[in-house]
């Protein structure tokens, strides 16, 4: 009798032992998923971030370039819609390449909008370049007004968190006929997977006039 009792608290310590070890392999195993599912998440992010965003930071040289970019732009769009050409096409093409509604939110606070004043969509910045769209009935074509010429003259370029690029100053706009607007500005930069830099936050304003 004595040895059977004794068999049997082995055999109860020995299912306890089996128990404890089964719990803590499946804790382990539910941990080292976790793990692994913690790891993929983030490689996931950093891939989705990889595939829109470069990892290059942005130099000075590069944001003066998409300043002039971005004005050779908008004499362009003048220019097509002088010529008679889809005007509408060439704004599109202009945002696309250089605005970064197709990466993230776009700030977007154009000179002439009052009723309408921030444009966070590609659709309301393509009506305010060039018009035509109901929904923004204010709006009668800044780039087709047309230029000739767009000079940017930057009071500071901050570049020192290496992802984004601050400037601002003041573009001189030149007409057809030789009148030039002097507008103030504040463009934000990011670069793009293909090391392209694209504009999230745009500002436009005309000089304080005291005798207003």
């Amino acid at each position: 009798m004595r040895n059977k009792t004794k068999a049997l608290q082995l055999s109860a310590v020995a299912a306890a032992v089996l128990l404890v070890s089964g719990c803590a392999a499946v804790a382990d195993t539910n941990e080292r998923s976790q793990q692994v599912s913690n790891d993929a998440a983030q490689t996931h992010t950093m891939a989705d971030n990889t595939l829109i965003y470069s990892d290059q930071c942005i130099t000075e040289r590069e944001v003066v370039n998409a300043q002039k970019m971005w004005g050779s732009g908008i004499v362009r769009i003048g220019q097509v819609y002088t010529d008679g050409g889809d005007y509408s096409k060439e704004a599109g093409d202009f945002i696309q390449q250089m605005y970064g509604y197709d990466l993230s939110s776009v700030l977007f606070k154009p000179t002439l909008a009052a009723n309408d004043q921030f444009r966070s969509s590609f659709d309301a910045a393509l009506s305010y370049f060039v018009g035509g769209n109901e929904a923004y009935a204010e709006d009668k074509g800044f780039a087709i007004k047309p230029y000739t010429k767009v000079k940017f003259d930057n009071v500071g370029i901050i570049n020192n968190s290496c992802r984004m690029a601050v400037a601002m100053g003041n573009y001189f706009f030149t007409d057809t006929g030789g009148g030039e607007t002097k507008v103030e500005y504040t463009f934000a930069y990011v670069k793009d997977n293909e090391g392209d830099l694209r504009i999230v936050a745009h500002q436009s304003s005309l000089p304080y006039n005291p005798a207003n």
